[in-house]
C-alpha cells in the first residue's frame, strides 16, 4: 500500500523501495543484542515500547554512547510521566519529583496511585517546553561532549542545545492538537488561542476554522524561530551517530510542520508525513549540506503557502528569510533524480512487482520444501 501512495513521487517510491531492500542498515545499524547483558535488554524492551522512533535512532549511536542515552531517555520518561499526571496533587507531586533520583536505586518502587486523567491545561508554555525537551537537548549535548565525540563547545552553548529539544516539543503540540483535546490536555498557550476564541476546544467548531488556522500559523511562526540555532548546533557536530541521531528528528519536525501549515486537517483529523518522504528525510539527512537543502526546501514551501490576509503572514516572511541567510543552498538535494518522474515511476513498479514475486515465490518453494520433508 506505501508503494501505490508513492507512484506519483518517484524519489519516494525508489527510497521507499531501497529502504526495505537494505538501506534501512545504512542509516539505521542493527544493533547486536546478544552481547548485551539482561539489564540492558530490559532497558531496550522498554524502550521500544516506549517509543519506535526514538528507539531506532538511539540504537544507531557509537558503542557506550547508545546505553548511556538509552537510559537518560527512559528516566526522563519516567519523570516526565510522573510530572505530567494531573489526578498527583501539588502536595504529593512536588516532593515526589524532588525525590525522584533516589527512587533510580530502589528496584521495588513503584507508583501505583494514578487515576484516570483530569483535564490538564498548560498555564506556562516556554517554562514547560524548557523543562520537558530544552533540558533534554542540554543533557543530551553535555553527554556528546564528555564522551568526546563532540567537541565541548556543543555541551557548553546551552541556548542552541535548548533550542534542539524545544523545536521538537512544538512541534509535536502543534500537530496534535486534536488527539490532546480528545484526551482532555490542552498544551497550546493561552497567551495566543485566546487572542482567536474564548476556549482552546472552540478550534475543532467548523464555524471556527479560520481562527484555528490564524493561531496554528502563528504557533508554526514561533517555532521556526529555533531553526537557526538548529543549524548552528548541527553544524557542529562531527561524529557521523551522532549526527543521525541529531539531525534526522529535527528534519522529521520541519516536514511536520510544512504539512501543519495553514491546514484545516490539523482540526479535523491526523496529519503525518508520509512514509515514503520519513524513508526519503532518514536517507538524505546523513550530511549538512543535505540537511540545509532539505530545511531550503520546506521553508520555501511554507513561503509560497503564505496566505497574504494572515495576521503572522509578515512574522513568518520574516523569519525565514533570516533562515534563508545561513548559507541554505537554492537547489534540490543531491539524491534528487533526473530521470523522468513517469520513467521512474514505470521502472520502480515493475523493481516493487518483481521484488513481490520473488519472494511469494521463496515463500511457496520453502513451505513445498517443508511439505515433503513431512
Amino acid at each position: 500500500m506505501e508503494f501505490v501512495k508513492c507512484l506519483g513521487r518517484p524519489e519516494e517510491f525508489y527510497n521507499l523501495l531501497r529502504f526495505q531492500m537494505g538501506g534501512r542498515r545504512k542509516v539505521i545499524p542493527k544493533m547486536d543484542q546478544d552481547s548485551l547483558s539482561s539489564s540492558l535488554k530490559t532497558c531496550y524492551k522498554y524502550l521500544n515500547q516506549t517509543s519506535r522512533s526514538f528507539a531506532a535512532v538511539i540504537e544507531a549511536l557509537d558503542g557506550e554512547m547508545r546505553h548511556a542515552v538509552c537510559i537518560f531517555y527512559l528516566v526522563l520518561r519516567a519523570l516526565d510521566t510522573l510530572e505530567d499526571d494531573m489526578t498527583i496533587s501539588v502536595e504529593k507531586k512536588v516532593p515526589l519529583l524532588h525525590n525522584f533520583h533516589s527512587y533510580l536505586y530502589e528496584p521495588d518502587w513503584r507508583y501505583m496511585e494514578s487515576k484516570e486523567k483530569d483535564r490538564q491545561v498548560l498555564e506556562d508554555f516556554p517554562t514547560y517546553c524548557h523543562y520537558v525537551a530544552g533540558l533534554v537537548g542540554i543533557g543530551l549535548s553535555r553527554l556528546f561532549s564528555a564522551s568526546e565525540l563532540e567537541d565541548p563547545l556543543v555541551g557548553e552553548d546551552i541556548e542552541c542545545a535548548n533550542s534542539m529539544g524545544l523545536f521538537l516539543q512544538k512541534t509535536n503540540i502543534i500537530r496534535d492538537y486534536l488527539e490532546d483535546q480528545r484526551e482532555g490536555r490542552e498544551f497550546w498557550p493561552q497567551e495566543v488561542w485566546s487572542k482567536y476564541v474564548k476556549k482552546l476546544g472552540d478550534f475543532a467548531k467548523p464555524q471556527n476554522i479560520d481562527s484555528a488556522v490564524q493561531c496554528l500559523n502563528e504557533l508554526i511562526t514561533n517555532a521556526l524561530h529555533h531553526i537557526p540555532h538548529v543549524i548552528t548546533y548541527l553544524s557542529r557536530l562531527r561524529n557521523q551517530s551522532v549526527f543521525n541521531f541529531c539531525a534526522i528528528p529535527q528534519v522529521m519536525a520541519i516536514a511536520t510542520l510544512a504539512a501543519c501549515y495553514n491546514n484545516q486537517q490539523v482540526f479535523k483529523g491526523i496529519v503525518k508525513i508520509r512514509k515514503g518522504q520519513a524513508v526519503t528525510l532518514m536517507m538524505d539527512a546523513t550530511n549538512m549540506p543535505a540537511v540545509k537543502a532539505i530545511i531550503y526546501q520546506y521553508m520555501e514551501e511554507i513561503y509560497h503557502r503564505i496566505p497574504s490576509s494572515d495576521p503572522s503572514s509578515g512574522k513568518t516572511r520574516q523569519i525565514i528569510s533570516t533562515i534563508r541567510t545561513q548559507n541554505l543552498p537554492n537547489c534540490q538535494l543531491i539524491s534528487r533524480s533526473h530521470y523522468s518522474p513517469i520513467y521512474l515511476s514505470f521502472v520502480m513498479l515493475l523493481a516493487a512487482l518483481s521484488w513481490q514475486y520473488l519472494s511469494t515465490l521463496s515463500q511457496v518453494t520453502e513451505d513445498y520444501v517443508q511439505t515433503g520433508e513431512h
